[in-house]
């Protein structure tokens, strides 16, 4: 191909969406030569890809693929490669997609495209880093890429391509983890647990037990406990970090692991930092309705007291 960026290995990728279109791409950072395959390389806009990169179609970027191929396209598209399938033979090819829906009993997108090309390499990898993570690297906090195949030498490769990007590689076996792996992006919260729920949820039905005699209006009740619970959360939040530093103090080193109680309370804290904020944010939220509707009750109040007025005088 004319125009590539540096002189070092070329790294190829199927599909011109926000996977290819990061800016100063990563791969060009470590001097390989980054070609992107599109199905209309002529419509692509000038200035959207990173410069050095050069954007030909899916057939020119398959011929001029060495050995690694990054496959970012939506599933439903895969079969409009099934033409190149003898150019792609023996290539590894990197699946970056995402499952669209929580069922670990479907077919994964990566098993789907090894069956499409039996005589290519499939490894899953990639699909857990977002445009966002790929331009910032794993300076911007820990990253991790899960991968897995069946070819164990192509996942050596996609492996150590990771850790020469900066990032976290997990293998995490053959390809049958792929469906896992793909539902990973639609997990919401996936280290929550019920301890932290209870501490939530215990001064509910505390109050609501005391004051269900007494008639209260149950946004009432709420409203009353949200500030306690809210301050609650936050001391639960700096809590560990103070008894994890006095452990380390008391033992004379930092390199020994937490008891397991501990360890878990530290991996909680963000959990209960944003339960604390959603408590204090309901609790605004409350007063300010409460306060209005109080408002509006003196205002209806002060309507009806002088339309009374009007009807004695009336009278008299």
């Amino acid at each position: 191909p004319a125009k590539t960026w540096g002189g070092g290995p070329l790294i190829s990728i199927i599909g011109s969406g926000d996977f290819s279109r990061v800016p100063l791409h990563p791969f060009a950072g470590l001097w390989f030569r980054v070609m992107v395959g599109s199905r209309n390389p002529t419509g692509v806009a000038v200035g959207s890809f990173p410069d050095g990169v050069e954007v030909v179609s899916h057939r020119e970027v398959v011929q001029a693929a060495e050995r690694v191929v990054f496959v970012a396209m939506f599933p439903e598209y895969y079969h409009t490669l099934v033409g190149l399938r003898e150019q792609l033979v023996g290539k590894v090819l990197v699946d970056v997609s995402n499952a669209t829906r929580m069922d670990l009993r479907r077919e994964s997108n990566a098993e789907k495209m090894a069956e499409l090309f039996p005589q290519s390499r499939v490894v899953k990898g990639f699909n857990v880093v977002s445009a966002w993570d790929l331009q910032t690297g794993a300076h911007d906090g820990s990253k991790q890429v899960l991968v897995c195949s069946d070819c164990p030498e192509s996942k050596a490769l996609v492996l150590d391509l990771t850790r020469r990007l900066g990032f976290s590689p997990v293998d995490l076996g053959g390809l049958c983890a792929s469906r896992e792996i793909e539902e990973v992006p639609l997990l919401l919260f996936p280290s929550w647990g019920g301890p932290a729920h209870g501490t939530f949820l215990l001064p509910y039905l505390d109050n609501g037990g005391r004051t269900a005699s007494t008639n209260f209006h149950w946004c009432m009740v709420m409203n009353q406990t949200l500030p306690s619970i809210s301050l609650v959360l936050l001391a639960l939040v700096y809590l560990p970090g103070l008894l994890a530093a006095g452990v380390q103090l008391w033992r004379g080193t930092k390199y020994q692991r937490f008891p397991a109680w501990l360890d878990v309370w530290l991996c909680r804290r963000k959990e209960l930092g944003l339960l604390s904020f959603l408590c204090a944010l309901l609790h605004t939220v409350y007063s300010l309705c409460l306060a209005l509707r109080r408002a509006a009750g003196s205002t209806l109040g002060t309507i009806e007291h002088q339309q009374v007025s009007i009807e004695h005088v009336q009278r008299l």
